[in-house]
């Protein structure tokens, strides 16, 4: 999931602060307005990776000892005691899976090594016919249930919380800084994003939102940010081609395939990062024609690119354009 380009201006008076680093498997990236009396840079980065550091530890499926891959290895009919913020993405994910009826789903991990997407993915190509007809026996967010603490599964089902988890982070970023003191900031993990308050200048903060082209970066709309969080999911980054056909890591859960349609990007925004992250992938999936009709209905702020002949189409949801102060 990608959101290019943070614009940010230069101010006098109060300082920029910002750091980064690698996370999950991907780079985070932290800018914020330091006031006077406000912590020290190196204690407001130390915060930021500790909260990074959990999150890899309880969701990351690209580590056999996180909390979701000790779950995943087990059999059917088995629980494991699990944080609470495990078990609120799980209930996110239930969620978006009844909206879509079904199309989004967190157990989708099997399929995305199947078509070689996955942490143990190997050769992208298409599966047999029998092959996926088994692996799709494990998949569906049905075979879950919470008992108090403990999360469990009635087949042998694995969790992939890739499309929520970055979400999850920067929520939980931006929450830390919002107790620390700190208001004015932008905090991105892995693409997802959240911004509050101005910069040092007291102008918004600007978001380009990237034109969906794996050749080149193309900023295709700028937008203003203030207390929300913005997710761009798309297929240019992740895919292969197969007589002709594009096969992208987006999965419809239904049929246990890559989408084929032409909705070539989406970008949610939302007051919630996670919301926007699973939203963003959620519309992905559904194509245009769904996606609007979800959007249009639940209220979202989506900004759809869709594949034409003569190049690329947008089409903006009502809220999108309320909520972004959206520029050309």
């Amino acid at each position: 999931m990608v959101v290019a380009g943070v614009l940010v201006g230069c101010g006098n008076g109060d300082s920029l602060e910002s750091f980064g680093g690698p996370t999950m498997g991907s780079t985070y990236s932290i800018k914020y307005v330091r006031h006077a009396g406000l912590a020290e840079p190196g204690k407001v980065r130390g915060e930021v990776e500790g909260i990074l550091a959990e999150v890899d530890r309880q969701v990351s499926t690209y580590r056999s000892d996180s909390e979701i891959e000790r779950f995943n290895a087990l059999p059917a009919n088995s629980c494991q005691k699990m944080p609470e913020a495990v078990l609120e993405l799980i209930r996110v994910g239930e969620q978006l899976s009844v909206q879509s009826e079904g199309s989004y789903d967190l157990t989708v991990e099997p399929l995305m090594n199947l078509w070689g997407f996955g942490p143990q993915g190997r050769e992208e190509k298409i599966p047999g016919a029998a092959t996926l007809a088994e692996v799709m026996q494990r998949i569906g967010h049905q075979h879950l249930h919470i008992e108090g603490e403990r999360l469990c599964k009635d087949a042998p089902v694995e969790v992939d919380f890739n499309s929520i988890a970055a979400g999850y982070a920067v929520d939980t970023i931006a929450a830390r800084l919002d107790a620390m003191g700190v208001h004015d900031y932008l905090v991105e993990a892995t693409g997802e994003l959240k911004a509050k308050g101005k910069k040092t200048d007291g102008s918004p903060w600007r978001i380009a939102l990237e034109e969906p082209r794996d050749d080149q970066q193309v900023a295709e709309r700028i937008i203003n940010v203030d207390g929300y969080g913005v997710s761009t999911s798309g297929d240019y980054r992740n895919y292969f081609l197969q007589e002709g056909r594009r096969y992208s890591h987006a999965f419809d859960a239904r049929n246990g395939a890559p989408v084929l349609h032409n909705l070539a990007s989406v970008t949610v925004i939302h007051p919630s990062a996670l919301m926007a992250d699973g939203l963003s992938t959620l519309l992905l999936i559904l194509g245009p024609e769904r996606a609007w009709d979800y959007a249009e209905k639940h209220d979202v702020g989506a900004f759809f690119v869709i594949r034409a002949d003569t190049g690329f189409v947008i089409r903006t949801s009502r809220t999108f354009e309320r909520l972004s102060g959206a520029k050309n």
